[in-house]
């Protein structure tokens, strides 16, 4: 872990608050924590699985998480998992027994998530009722379960999905329009297979919305194809994105393509779903360290949703607020909260919604001593960045001025990354073992 701040006390707080929250969430903690085997009981969250029922037990499944969840999952079932397949962002590959890892690109999907994709659907339509199909997602698994639906290219796909990213959708919108172009999500991977389904879940998502966690594959979809086409004339993006897609919406729309899986009767009889960690386990690890390190830790309810740049703009006043007025936590003070900002990209600049949301908060510090806002992907990366995040502090502004640089040029280009790279305070964690969105801390000393 790398955190570039030449504040010694705020930095080695920072770095033990984080390790904190990622080893809380961390993907085989969990893991071991909610699944325990007994001879040929599973247990899952106090859910009983008779493993001796089953003529097999196979594992798919997808997510930067996913190859630590699925060797996790081999060691918990040893001689009763035949074997499977699981795709990860490049970079995010562990050594497997019988479940193959199978690496592409995130967040933008290429060919080869389109035939891992391909090759988990094939591996669930061989599964009968007499077997057991064991899904594993984390945080990018609807990027990177990335197969097109017939008459779909990949490239229409990636242009569409690209679009959105850029417009600032929500990852509900942009899921919502991803799995109507989709083979597997919205509960088509259900669908494909006649195996009893367990789904052991990571979730990115805030409030673990079981149908945006990657897009849906193992449970029914409320969303319809007229949403995902009104999602794209919202963000006026409807005439930007491919003919094929247009064509495909409207079809869906008028009901000569099926719609995504809308039947809960099935869900509750074969299909099975279980968050195993999230983004307020990871929150409540940070808390506890705060507390032992001697700080009054204090959790926001309500996490950040919304442009990064007016979130940051907030955070910055609650940092104010906190070091001159004690509120709404006093001093030594560690307020935490979570969240998934957005950032609308207008121009070409290189960034990610935490340091956006960060740097917009600079300008609050100027003169508050012992005093950090910072925000980190808990994934590792922020963006299309090989950063998690950053952190800003008193001195940010003025070490910027000495440069020539101003913060509000770079937020206005969303080029929070370079302006980092050149100012200083980026947080470097490289690949974690967990994705459960956004921390955003702020340290009153």
């Amino acid at each position: 872990m790398l955190i570039q701040s030449s504040n010694i006390p705020i930095k080695k707080t920072l770095k033990a608050l984080i390790q904190s929250s990622l080893e809380s969430a961390d993907t085989s903690h969990a893991m071991e924590q909610m699944i325990v085997r007994k001879n040929h009981q599973l247990y899952v969250k106090k859910v009983a699985y008779d493993l001796s029922k089953y003529k097999r037990v196979v594992c798919v499944g997808a997510g930067k998480a996913a190859a630590h969840m699925a060797k996790t999952l081999e060691q918990i079932l040893g001689v009763y998992l035949e074997g499977g397949v699981v795709i990860v962002k490049d970079g995010y590959g562990v050594v497997t027994q019988k479940i193959r890892v199978l690496e592409a690109s995130h967040p933008i999907p290429d060919a080869r998530g389109s035939h891992a994709t391909k090759q988990i659907l094939k591996t669930a339509k061989e599964l009968t009722k007499q077997d057991l199909l064991i899904v594993l997602l984390s945080g990018g698994a609807s990027s990177l379960l990335c197969a097109p639906a017939p008459g779909l290219t990949l490239q229409d796909k990636r242009r569409t999905t690209n679009l959105l990213l850029r417009c600032g959708a929500t990852i509900h919108e942009l899921n919502t329009v991803r799995k109507h172009l989709s083979l597997v999500k919205g509960g088509l991977l259900a669908q494909s297979t006649s195996a009893k389904i367990l789904t052991l879940i990571i979730s990115d998502v805030l409030g673990d919305d079981l149908p945006t966690i990657g897009s849906g594959p193992t449970v029914p979809d409320p969303t319809t194809f007229a949403e995902a086409k009104e999602i794209l004339e919202n963000y006026q993006i409807l005439k930007d994105i491919p003919a094929r897609v247009r064509n495909h919406l409207e079809h869906g729309i008028r009901g000569s393509i099926p719609e995504t899986w809308k039947s809960k009767t099935r869900s509750s009889a074969r299909s099975h779903s279980i968050v195993l960690a999230n983004n307020q386990t990871a929150i409540d690890g940070m808390a506890k360290e705060a507390k032992r390190l001697g700080l009054r830790p204090y959790i926001l309810e309500n996490p950040l949703q919304g442009e990064a740049k007016d979130l940051g703009t907030i955070l910055g006043a609650m940092a104010k607020d906190i070091r001159e007025f004690g509120n709404p936590v006093r001093s030594p003070a560690c307020l935490i909260v979570g969240g998934e900002p957005t950032v609308t990209v207008t121009g070409r600049g290189k960034g990610g919604r935490a340091q956006e949301c960060v740097l917009a908060a600079a300008q609050e510090l100027t003169g508050l001593t012992n005093v950090v806002v910072a925000g980190f992907g808990t994934d590792g990366t922020d963006g299309p960045t090989e950063v998690a995040g950053a952190l800003v502090d008193e001195k940010t502004v003025q070490r910027a001025k000495k440069k020539g640089l101003t913060v509000e040029k770079y937020l206005e280009r969303h080029d929070s990354y370079i302006f980092f790279k050149n100012v200083g305070g980026h947080i470097i964690l490289g690949p974690t073992k967990t994705n459960i969105n956004d921390i955003y801390v702020i340290i009153a000393l």
